[in-house]
């Protein structure tokens, strides 16, 4: 594809290779109700000519295809705006190690049979009927992907790696009718024999839903909220967003201009850790072949700087955090990797009994946030909490406030899972408002 690029008259141009097969089970009353196995190449091939960019992609990988896309390729950026921030990297910047093997991203013990992914679902699902007051389960589905990637580009950058992913949920219900309340437990790992027993996701599943039985509306006020870990780095996902360069270039974050300001309680830092080994977000460089670090995104409550990618940072003078991420058929963009959240030295149940009265938040439905100003609104379900104990769980409320506000005074407890890509731990945010009776 460079070859091609060049031939037809880019000046410059960078090249992704995507392998991926992937296998998918679910289960259904004891039966197997869908399989699913899919194998794919994808190519994608980003040309620039006179500061100009334009990107194609194909998963037909035959020579005349090839030369064809980049001809359209080269077309195409002629006919583009020009930005004089777009470009390949210097190649002083670009990584000189390139070897993912010590992050240990793909299992070796090869792909499993659809035998062996069935038979993990029915497990999980006759364990999720077993517990008491379980009345269906939705669905018990075992998945695992593998993924080889390939990045090259003109400026010298070749490179590339594989990653495997292992996955197995149970969705239980209990009740019946309008009465119905539903909850799960999903579990995914690099590798598969680091999975939970497949009876232990279908009982957390069961339990899970049968604790939500005979749910009702909360009383509406203004309350602390605890932010159960499940569901506690969607709240840090806003601040990721906001600090992304995109954003700031655009003047459109609630965060702008915040760098060097308290964003965070003191003593909470944010790290970023591209670098953590069998996490699925790890990866020894970037979608431009810049090497990854680990670094602070929010250091001791105090905002470091901006997730930027090569074309963020020079529009914002600045130098790229090699936070550059794309698919075949488009430019990069700046995105976080793993991030971890300093935790508290309190348990979950710690955190409710300091709260006193308000809601446990188990789960969060729609999405109703300002990118500009930062008010948010969300759809929760939970429990409610009474004298620092669960009282009775509820459904069908609203919780809302500001993330700046939000976010300076969270409390994090010490629940955060580390094979998790985001390792929040359940937090507790003090004067939010919720909508219920």
């Amino acid at each position: 594809m460079l070859d091609a690029a060049r031939r037809h008259g880019a000046e410059a141009a960078d090249a992704l290779a995507i392998e991926a097969t992937s296998l998918a089970i679910d289960v259904r009353s004891g039966a197997l109700e869908q399989a699913e196995r899919s194998e794919g190449v994808e190519i994608g091939l980003r040309v620039l000519v006179d500061h100009r960019q334009a990107c194609v992609a194909s998963s037909d990988v035959r020579p005349e295809t090839l030369e064809r896309m980049a001809e359209r390729a080269v077309a195409m950026a002629r006919a583009a705006p020009a930005d004089p921030t777009v470009g390949l990297a210097d190649p002083s910047q670009l990584a000189a190690d390139r070897d993912a093997s010590a992050l240990e991203l793909a299992d070796p013990a090869g792909e499993p049979s659809p035998a062996e992914l069935e038979a993990a679902a029915r497990e999980a699902e006759a364990a999720a009927l077993a517990v008491g007051g379980v009345s269906q389960v939705q669905s018990a589905s075992g998945s695992w992907s593998h993924r080889r990637v390939h990045l090259a580009a003109t400026n010298g950058f070749s490179g590339g790696y594989a990653r495997t992913g292992a996955t197995l949920s149970c969705v239980a219900i209990t009740g019946s009718g309008p009465g119905m309340e539903r909850d799960y437990c999903v579990e995914s790992r690099v590798f598969r024999d680091e999975l939970p027993s497949p009876g232990e996701i279908g009982r957390t599943a069961g339990e899970r839903a049968v604790a939500r039985a005979a749910s009702r509306k909360p009383p509406t006020g203004a309350y602390p909220v605890v932010y159960d870990e499940r569901v506690a780095a969607s709240l840090l996902g806003h601040l990721v967003q906001a600090v992304n360069g995109v954003m700031v270039v655009r003047g459109s974050t609630w965060l702008q201009d915040a760098v060097g300001a308290q964003v965070l309680p003191r003593g909470v830092s944010l790290i970023e850790d591209p670098r953590r080994p069998r996490i699925g977000g790890s990866r020894p460089f970037d979608a431009e072949g810049l090497p990854t670090r680990r670094r602070a995104i929010v250091d001791d409550g105090v905002l470091t700087g901006w997730v930027l990618d090569l074309a963020s940072a020079r529009k914002l003078g600045l130098e790229s955090t090699a936070s550059a991420s794309r698919g075949p058929s488009g430019p990069p963009s700046p995105t976080v990797t793993n991030i971890e959240l300093t935790q508290g030295p309190e348990s979950r149940d710690d955190l409710l009994a300091r709260m006193g009265t308000g809601l446990l938040v188990t789960s969060l439905i729609g999405s109703s946030v300002n990118p500009t100003t930062g008010d948010y609104s969300r759809g929760a379900s939970g429990f409610w909490v009474e004298n620092g104990r669960i009282a009775y769980p509820v459904n069908e409320c609203t919780i809302a406030g500001n993330l700046r506000d939000m976010l300076r005074t969270l409390r994090p407890a010490n629940d955060g899972r580390p094979h998790l890509s985001r390792v929040v731990p359940s937090l507790l945010v003090e004067g939010m408002t919720i909508a219920g009776q």
